[in-house]
């Protein structure tokens, strides 16, 4: 038979043993979430007042908060007395094992971070990075996404972004176009040279300060080809560029100007 005396005095004694330390740690996880309730928000705040993109402050927020959690109940665990070591130690050799094998994937995740910490760039942004060109449409945790001229879609990972060379084009207010314009051996270069300013000047696109530069660049097989350098708003540099092109096509006939073009000339000779 079961002894009811002895069970009531195991029973007292457990309340006894465990009681104070189930409050302890009922005490600890009350006080122990306000405080990583205000240490979240506090953090949630450095990050608004840096100007971090909106997009990545709820993903830190939660990565933040998760951590804190888990300390959190790692010491109400040890409160109540429950051996942690072994715990904590497997738990550490599954984070190893894991981070190895998504290694590329955390590279990428950190790549997304460090992008949109230091915002190398921003979506709507002109970029040429990784062998591709593209407007940046999206930025994620794990990729980029770019939208080509020709409406392609091009998804870049983060972890080469972020560590590889990257040219950004919207970057700058103004941009440099250049143009090479070949005219013939024998045509006038000095009014060559004055019809390609006056065209660069008339397009009301083109700034005057800096000034348009036109000179001789080189002496090539069949041309004498001039630099043309104009500077535009960014969002113009396109509809300029193309715009001189055709104005060239159009005018030096009309001024007299020849545009040099590669010829053949065959002989047929006839044998009787």
């Amino acid at each position: 038979m079961i002894d009811l005396n002895k069970l009531i005095d195991a029973g007292t004694e457990l309340v006894l043993t465990y009681t104070p330390k189930l409050i302890g740690a009922i005490a600890i996880w009350i006080i122990g979430s306000w405080i990583i309730k205000k240490l979240v928000s506090r953090f949630v705040k450095i990050l608004e007042k840096g100007k971090t993109d909106n997009s990545l402050i709820p993903f830190l927020k939660g990565i933040i908060g998760m951590l804190l959690k888990v300390m959190l109940v790692i010491s109400v665990l040890t409160m109540l007395g429950i051996e942690m070591t072994s715990f904590i130690a497997i738990l550490g050799a599954a984070g190893l094992a894991v981070g190895m094998a998504l290694s590329g994937t955390l590279q990428n995740f950190a790549g997304g971070v460090m992008i949109l910490i230091f915002k190398p760039f921003k979506a709507g942004d002109y970029i040429d990075a990784q062998g591709y060109q593209g407007t940046v449409s999206e930025i994620q945790i794990f990729n980029t996404i770019l939208k080509t001229p020709d409406n392609k879609t091009i998804i870049i990972p983060n972890g080469g972004l972020s560590t590889g060379a990257m040219v950004n084009y919207s970057t700058e207010a103004l941009r440099r176009v250049d143009w090479t314009v070949g005219i013939g051996y024998g045509d006038d270069a000095d009014k060559a040279r004055s019809v390609l300013i006056k065209m660069c000047n008339d397009d009301k696109r083109v700034l005057k300060d800096p000034e348009v530069f036109v000179g001789v660049s080189a002496l090539a097989d069949s041309s004498v080809n001039f630099a043309v350098r104009a500077w535009v708003k960014s969002e113009d540099y396109w509809g300029v560029f193309f715009a001189l092109n055709e104005n060239v096509y159009k005018t030096f006939e009309n001024e007299g100007l020849n545009i040099p073009f590669p010829q053949m000339d065959v002989h047929v000779h006839k044998n009787d």
